[in-house]
């Protein structure tokens, strides 16, 4: 599978916020982010006036870098997301937001979403007891999901689950750190989904 293979902290400073995509990293102060905010390049420090293309170009790549996506697999969401009911932009971003990957992220069983990612891929976790090792899988309201139980990450989630801080772990999971298991309690509105990003401009993109 394709995916992207440059420097991660690069695209933090280009999309002007931390996208995390190092884990505890980000929180220190070897954070790129921290240390040089303004976006690489020569020219990164200067002052350029946005268009409105740029600004709904921005937002769809500050979108899909955090989710770690590339732009056929994002269009295909956005695809799904303007086919069901309700706002396209929010069915956007709870499509994002379900994914097996995402989910052993939010629920603190990973440094970062590439980790939760890599952990699904080698087959750590199960989905109601089935071992699962796609990453794109939706869960659904009710899914219960944990660690596997022949796994060799229980070392390094009990490591990731210690610097989950109380209440970082969203209100539609339901996590127990001491079986390293979950369940998604409901599918996430917009107000559940804490990510600082303006779906509307995306809308405004894929409509042209």
């Amino acid at each position: 599978m394709a995916r992207y293979t440059g420097p991660v902290c690069k695209l933090c400073r280009r999309e002007g916020m931390k996208l995390f995509l190092k884990g505890s990293r980000c929180v220190g102060e070897k954070c790129a982010f921290e240390r040089r905010s303004y976006p690489p390049g020569e020219r990164g420090r200067g002052r350029i006036k946005a268009s409105e293309y740029s600004k709904q170009l921005r937002e769809k790549q500050k979108i899909k870098r955090t989710y770690g996506l590339l732009e056929k697999q994002f269009r295909g969401y956005y695809k799904k997301a303007a086919k069901q009911k309700g706002i396209t932009g929010e069915n956007l971003l709870r499509l994002l937001e379900i994914r097996f990957d995402d989910i052993i992220y939010r629920a603190g069983f990973a440094f970062s979403r590439p980790e939760a990612r890599q952990l699904v891929r080698h087959g750590h976790f199960t989905i109601n007891g089935r071992k699962v090792n796609i990453p794109s899988y939706r869960l659904k309201e009710g899914d219960v999901f944990g660690l596997a139980p022949k796994g060799n990450a229980k070392a390094r989630v009990q490591e990731s689950l210690s610097y989950t801080a109380k209440g970082e772990v969203p209100e539609w999971l339901d996590v127990d750190p001491k079986t390293m298991t979950g369940k998604v309690r409901e599918l996430p509105d917009r107000e559940q989904i804490s990510m600082p990003f303006d779906e509307q401009l995306v809308v405004e993109l894929y409509s042209k």
